[in-house]
Parts: structure tokens; C-alpha cells; sequence
């Protein structure tokens, strides 16, 4: 029951096909015509598609190869990060005119708590309204939103009404929506734990909701508590202006697939360089050193290891990573490496902004969202 929780009124903002909508604003030319960002080359990985490739089946982290087999009038665009961190803060500023807790979980998309908010308006649907024509106004680009009463229903929402639309669950009808949504649309349900579902008989929420805490811990672990209470419509994270960056990484994709750890301690010493640099630029320093290796065949496998202490320097990083190499055989060729570390000292002890969950309110059928 979601009776006596928190209401909150949050609405998750994600933008359209944003790196592939850039590039067609600015280069008229590409409006309407099938696009990939990256992916060129012989090794070429693409990073996102315009609405007229994903008919031809193009998407995110399809080689280049194949997206071009399956729209031979793909064209592909250079990506340009900093041209896409720069309309990311510009949205941003549109965002902080409406509320502070502005929460980005990455350049295109964002939850923002509008409980309280800067404007006095008491209907987030009418705001994610205004900040979605604002965007498009301002910048020419289309947004679509989620809004309902937790961060999950929100960003399941967010992608109901796709390009340039918007959906609102009332409180009254969280719990029909859940039970009526395709096991596959919940957040967090990829594509090995779906199948799995499904061969226990899950194939939506109602089907999720019947089965018991005992089962989904059980068969799912920690993440079966987690479905066990969003699909009841109990999801009580916060919105977190502030979040604290957990990791730090660098990676390289080969243009030839590498077989030997020797060839690949070059490439290493490389990756080592820009983890270094950029624990320098963030001054944050980590404890855990992960090793990702990316095979030729697309498999991937990480190994970590965890220091009595805090490190930044380059040949610290290199030398573990190098043992980490050395741990056990390659499975197959090398297309990939990269190094992370993490379990950073950032300061976990940053200014929290006062929440709505202070409030606690029952639900009520006039709830204005």
C-alpha cells in the first residue's frame, strides 16, 4: 500500500535522441535522415541514433557494421562532447528555474523533486509542461517527461509518450499502472533477469505483485526486495542535488584486436595516464582499482582490487593494473580495455537541501499533479 508514504510530485525530464538531435540542429541538413553519432571506422561503436534510424533497428552500442547493413543510407556524425555539455548546462538552467533539487543522471536526462517549487505552481504536469516548451523554445530541442509520486513510476513514465511527450500517473492510479506494465518496462530489468522472469511466470506487475518477499529474495537476491516494493508503488529515494561521484574511468577501444598481454601494456600505461589526470582535475583519489577487459567476441569481464590506501598516482594505478592483467589467462582477443577506480574519499558529508519527505501526507484522490 502506498497509503501514509511521502507524496512527493517528481518529474523526470529526459531529452529525444539527444547527441543524434544535436547534430540535426545544428546541420539542418540531417533533419529527417537517418543519423548515427560514432560508430564510423572498422571498430566503430555507435553512441546514439536519430528516430529515423531506430526504425532500421539502429541503436546505442551497435557496432557501425552492423547499423550500416541495416540502413544502408545511415550517415554517421563525429560525436562533439563539449557541444553536448554545453546545452546539457543550458537545460540545467532551465531546471534551477523551477526547483533546486535538480538530481542529473546524465546530460540528457534529470529528476527534479517540484513539491515545493520556485514558481508556486501546485500541478508538476503543468510544469514539466512549461519546462518542456522552455526547452524547445530556447534551444530547439524536444523533451519528454514522467511525473508521478516516487523517481521509479517518473522514469518508467518518461518513456510512455516518446518524442515530445509527457505522462502522469495520478496517485490513485499507481498502482493499475503497475500491475498493467510489461515486466520489461520496469527500471532496473534488463534483458537476462526479464528472461529469467520470465520462465518463473512474470510477464507484468500484476504477475511481479503475486509472487512473495520470500521468493524474490530467493530468486532474485537484494534486487527481489527492490521489485518486491516498487511494483507496490514504495520507492523512497530522494531527489540528490548533489550527488557523489562513485568511480572514475578511462577506457580505449583497439582498432585491431590485441592477443597478447604484452602488447597491451602500452596501451595500458595510456589509460593509467588519463585515470590519473582525471583524479587530478576531479582531486579525488580511490582505493579500489578495476581492470575491464572487453573480448573480442563482446564478452566483458572485470577484475578489482582494493588498496590499504588512497591513491592518484599514475604508476600505482599502472602497476595494479598490470597484476590485475597478469591475474589469469585472456579468454579470447582483446577489443577493449579500460581502468576505474573507485571507493573514492569524496565528501560524502556535502549540504543536504531540505526534502518534501519531511512531509509525510496521506494519498489523496485530489492529490494535484
Amino acid at each position: 500500500m502506498i497509503q501514509d508514504l511521502p507524496i512527493r510530485k517528481i518529474i523526470h525530464v529526459d531529452m529525444d535522441a539527444f547527441y543524434a538531435s544535436i547534430a540535426q540542429m545544428d546541420h539542418p541538413e540531417l533533419k529527417g535522415k537517418p543519423i548515427a553519432v560514432g560508430g564510423g571506422g572498422k571498430r566503430g561503436v555507435i553512441s546514439a541514433a536519430s528516430y529515423e534510424a531506430r526504425k532500421f533497428g539502429v541503436k546505442s552500442a551497435m557496432s557501425g557494421r552492423l547499423a550500416e547493413k541495416l540502413c544502408p543510407n545511415l550517415i554517421f556524425v563525429k560525436t562533439d562532447f563539449a557541444r553536448y555539455k554545453e546545452i546539457s548546462d543550458r537545460i540545467r538552467k532551465i531546471f534551477l528555474d523551477y526547483t533546486d533539487l535538480v538530481e542529473p543522471l546524465s546530460l540528457d536526462e534529470a529528476y527534479l523533486d517540484v513539491t515545493e517549487n520556485k514558481i508556486g505552481l501546485p500541478s508538476a504536469t503543468l510544469i514539466a509542461q512549461k519546462i518542456r516548451q522552455r526547452i524547445f523554445n530556447e534551444i530547439g530541442l524536444t523533451a519528454s517527461a514522467g511525473i508521478s509520486i516516487n523517481k521509479f513510476i517518473a522514469k518508467v513514465a518518461s518513456d510512455y509518450n516518446k518524442p515530445n511527450g509527457q505522462k502522469t500517473v495520478n496517485p490513485e492510479d499507481v498502482i493499475s499502472f503497475l500491475e498493467a506494465l510489461d515486466i520489461r518496462k520496469f527500471y532496473g530489468v534488463g534483458k537476462v533477469t526479464a528472461e529469467k522472469m520470465y520462465q518463473k511466470g512474470i510477464f507484468t506487475g500484476q504477475d511481479l505483485k503475486a509472487k512473495s518477499l520470500e521468493f524474490l529474495d530467493e530468486n532474485f537476491g537484494k534486487s527481489g526486495v527492490y521489485y518486491y516494493h516498487v511494483v507496490r508503488g514504495i520507492h523512497n529515494s530522494e531527489v540528490k542535488p548533489n550527488r557523489t561521484r562513485k568511480s572514475l574511468a578511462a577506457e580505449r577501444t583497439f582498432s585491431e584486436n590485441l592477443s597478447s598481454e604484452i602488447f597491451m601494456l602500452d596501451k595500458l600505461d595510456h589509460i593509467a595516464q588519463e585515470v590519473a589526470r582525471r583524479l587530478e582535475k576531479s582531486k579525488v583519489s580511490g582505493k579500489t582499482i578495476t581492470l575491464k577487459i572487453k573480448y573480442s567476441d563482446f564478452t566483458l569481464q572485470t577484475r578489482s582490487k582494493t588498496l590499504p590506501y588512497y591513491v592518484q598516482d599514475k604508476s600505482i594505478i599502472l602497476d595494479t593494473a598490470k597484476d590485475l592483467l597478469y591475474q589469469e589467462h585472456l579468454n579470447n582477443s582483446v577489443r577493449l580495455l579500460g581502468i576505474s577506480l573507485s571507493n573514492l574519499n569524496t565528501d560524502s558529508e556535502k549540504i543536504k537541501l531540505k526534502q518534501s519527505k519531511d512531509k509525510s501526507v496521506s494519498v489523496q484522490l485530489k492529490f494535484d499533479f
